[in-house]
């Protein structure tokens, strides 16, 4: 069985992309819009959506707008019926902590990524990325990125508790490491590990098995 030596690929993610301090947003609340609307489109078409809130988007707002409101605000990032729904829902878990991060943050990780789950809309990549981005949980983030990177390395598919685990139990449970790592693994992605790899001037070249 290939054994991955993920700490080996981050330092090496890392070196050449230094520290990138995602998720780019200016509060906690704007990461959690940002994760539902990011469903199945790409970033770019998010920020076309966040731009029309004229700001960082506020859980109050969000809470009280109609649905059509929001559907016509969000329509950029697509599917924007049910992301306007996954919104309210989303919202309507966090009013119960009166909106506030801290008292979020007291609660047990493994109960509230259970609760975060149970919220209609919510599936586990969404719900990572709100724990690790928005609250500072470490909670490692899966994406198809992620995978395919694991899979370029020569590792069987597995799913996504699988992959997550691998991660969890190889790196240590810090968040600023999570968030950089998944971070770089996108931006490799994008710049080499794409569907159809370009691997020149990759900086895992010397470790991964497809070069």
């Amino acid at each position: 069985m290939i054994k991955l030596d993920l700490p080996a690929i981050y330092s090496a993610l890392e070196r050449r992309y230094g520290d990138l301090n995602w998720w780019p947003a200016k509060t906690p609340y704007e990461v959690i819009v940002g994760a539902v609307l990011t469903q199945n489109t790409n970033w770019s078409n998010v920020e076309l959506a966040l731009a029309n809130f004229g700001g960082p988007p506020e859980p109050a707002f969000i809470e009280t707008a109609s649905i059509e409101r929001l559907i016509e605000l969000i329509r950029p990032a697509g599917f924007f019926n049910q992301k306007a729904r996954y919104l309210k829902n989303i919202t309507a878990w966090f009013k119960a902590y009166d909106y506030d991060v801290h008292k979020v943050q007291q609660r047990d990780a493994k109960a509230l990524r259970a609760e975060i789950l149970a919220v209609h809309g919510i599936g586990r990549e969404t719900a990572d990325s709100i724990m690790l981005y928005a609250f500072g949980f470490p909670e490692f983030v899966v994406d198809a990125y992620t995978k395919r990177l694991l899979e370029r390395m020569g590792l069987e598919p597995m799913d996504y508790e699988r992959v997550k685990a691998l991660f969890q139990e190889q790196m240590p449970k810090d968040e600023r490491v999570y968030n950089n790592f998944h971070a770089a693994i996108v931006i490799n992605a994008k710049r080499h590990c794409r569907k159809k790899p370009d691997c020149r001037d990759c900086p895992l070249g010397g470790i991964c098995g497809k070069l």
